[in-house]
C-alpha cells in the first residue's frame, strides 16, 4: 500500500473493505462525534503517521456534510495543503469543498479564487475539481478560466485535474468541452482525458 502511494507514507495495512466495516461497528457503537468537536479529531487524526487515520477523518467529513459550516472551510484547506496526495486532495476538493460551496456560495470567491492563483498544486487542483459533480449547475466560466490560469502548468496532477474536470463536465455539456478544447491550447494529457468519452 505504501508503495503505490510512492512510499510517501507508512500504512497499518489495513484495505479499504475492512476500514470501512470497522468505521461501521465504531460509529455504530459509539456514534459519530458532535459537529463542534469535528475540527479537533480531524485534526489529529490527520496528523498520525499512518494513512488510514487520514482516510477515517475523511469518513467522518463526509458523514456529516450537510452539517458542516461555512467556518469549516479553513478546516478544509488545512487538510489540503498538508500531507497532500491526490488520494486526499480528490475527495475533499470533489466531495467536501463542492458540498460547502454548494450550501456557501460566498466562500467560492474567498478561497477558490485563492486556491487557483496559489503556489500549491493541490490548492490549485482543488480549484479546478470542486465543481466535478455539479453537472448543470457548474459555473462553465469559472471552470474555464481556471483551467485557462493553469495551461502552462507542468505538473502531471494539475494536467490530470484540467482532463478530468473536462470530461466530467463534458457528460452535461459536450458541445461546450469540444469547443472548448479545440479553441484552448491544452497540454495533450488533458487533452486526451477531456475527449476521453466523447
Amino acid at each position: 500500500m505504501a508503495k503505490y502511494m510512492k512510499n510517501l507514507f507508512p500504512y497499518l495495512g489495513i484495505k479499504t473493505p475492512e476500514r470501512e466495516a470497522l468505521f461501521r461497528g465504531f460509529t455504530k457503537v459509539h456514534g459519530l462525534p458532535d459537529v463542534t468537536e469535528l475540527d479537533k479529531i480531524v485534526r489529529e487524526l490527520w496528523l498520525l503517521p499512518e494513512r488510514e487515520y487520514a482516510y477515517i477523518a475523511m469518513n467522518l467529513l463526509n458523514k456529516r456534510l450537510k452539517l458542516l459550516g461555512s467556518e469549516q472551510a479553513d478546516l478544509l484547506e488545512y487538510l489540503i495543503v498538508t500531507r497532500s496526495w491526490w488520494d486526499t486532495v480528490d475527495l475533499l476538493a470533489g466531495q467536501v469543498a463542492g458540498s460547502l460551496f454548494t450550501r456557501y456560495p460566498e466562500l467560492i470567491d474567498r478561497y477558490a479564487e485563492s486556491w487557483i492563483v496559489a503556489d500549491n498544486m493541490w490548492l490549485q487542483r482543488a480549484a479546478i475539481l470542486f465543481q466535478l459533480k455539479y453537472k448543470n449547475r457548474t459555473d462553465e466560466e469559472r471552470l474555464f478560466r481556471y483551467i485557462k490560469h493553469c495551461l502552462s502548468s507542468k505538473e502531471f496532477f494539475i494536467q490530470k485535474s484540467i482532463g478530468w474536470a473536462l470530461r466530467e463536465y463534458a457528460k452535461t455539456e459536450p458541445e461546450r468541452v469540444r469547443q472548448f478544447v479545440a479553441e484552448t491550447p491544452l497540454p495533450a494529457l488533458s487533452k486526451r482525458e477531456a475527449l476521453k468519452h466523447l
